[in-house]
């Protein structure tokens, strides 16, 4: 595996994989690894040849001084997991080879809104940006991206169509541990306590996809009952609830033939998300 600190690298060894007829796949990430980012490698090992990952916590994606500052890191580790995952190149930039004197941002209007756009102001146009800067940079043939981050997800895509990046794009299905908890570097902040408690927000998403199959589409409903079963894991606070339409990422009266289901709450000072796509097949739904 080799490992690159600076985007001239990185172009060279992507252009000496294509000279040997390889197709690019491309896994960006903040580090602190985990099966759910491995699963994401995994998706690009079936559709590429050559698999770079970034490495990189990007300040401009937090609006929260303390939360970039507590990201958890561990590189050692980071590049051991990499390597055992099937990675062929890690990008690890730091802050002065991604952002010299950069007066450009890039954002998608509408489709950041809602949900975590509407409590982390700023934080999707980090996102953007530097994803971005990512794709000009190792101009990967596909990207893979997990679910569990639907909202990034569902906008980098409209991202990618709107600027033409030549690029394809692949959600993975969310990772889990074996009790449900969504695999996130995040989870390391929450004491054994607090992550029984956050066992609701997956539970809360089976009420919502039980509801929906016994003929329960008005979200009022179906967002009352998530609520009650989230509050039984006493959270600090909730940011939101939402059933919202995929393609616009709006609250939606009712759940419709693509929907999506997503939940935010906090314990402690580690925010927590997690999220369904519920699909209309005839009378039911296909949830996952």
């Amino acid at each position: 595996m080799k490992i690159a600190h600076s985007i001239d690298e990185v172009r060279k060894a992507v252009r000496e994989a294509r000279k040997e007829g390889k197709r690019i796949g491309f896994v960006p990430t903040m580090g602190f690894l985990h099966d759910g980012h491995i699963s994401l490698v995994s998706i690009s090992r079936e559709n590429a040849d050559f698999h770079v990952m970034s490495i990189f916590v990007n300040r401009l994606q937090f609006n929260d001084v303390y939360d970039f500052n507590t990201y958890p890191k561990d590189l050692e580790r980071d590049l051991d997991v990499a390597e055992k995952g099937g990675v062929d190149l890690v990008f690890i930039p730091d802050d002065s080879e991604m952002y010299k004197n950069n007066l450009t941002t890039v954002d998608v209007e509408m489709l950041t809104d809602n949900l975590c756009g509407a409590h982390r102001p700023g934080h999707f146009r980090g996102v953007f940006t530097v994803v971005s800067k990512l794709f000009n940079i190792v101009q990967p043939d596909v990207a893979v991206f997990g679910q569990k981050d639907i909202q990034q997800a569902v906008s980098l895509e409209k991202m990618v169509a709107d600027l033409n990046f030549p690029i394809r794009m692949i959600i993975a299905p969310i990772k889990r541990e074996s009790d449900g908890l969504a695999m996130s570097s995040r989870n390391k902040h929450l004491s054994p306590e607090q992550r029984t408690d956050a066992l609701v927000l997956n539970r809360s998403l089976k009420k919502c996809g039980e509801l929906l199959n016994s003929g329960v589409t008005e979200s009022v409903k179906i967002v009352s009952e998530m609520r009650k079963v989230i509050e039984e894991g006493s959270p600090d606070s909730i940011d939101y609830i939402s059933v919202v339409d995929y393609d616009t990422l709006k609250d939606a009266e009712f759940a419709g033939d693509r929907s999506v289901i997503a939940v935010a709450a906090f314990w402690g000072t580690t925010r927590l998300i997690d999220n369904m796509i519920a699909v209309r097949e005839g009378n039911s739904y296909k949830c996952k």
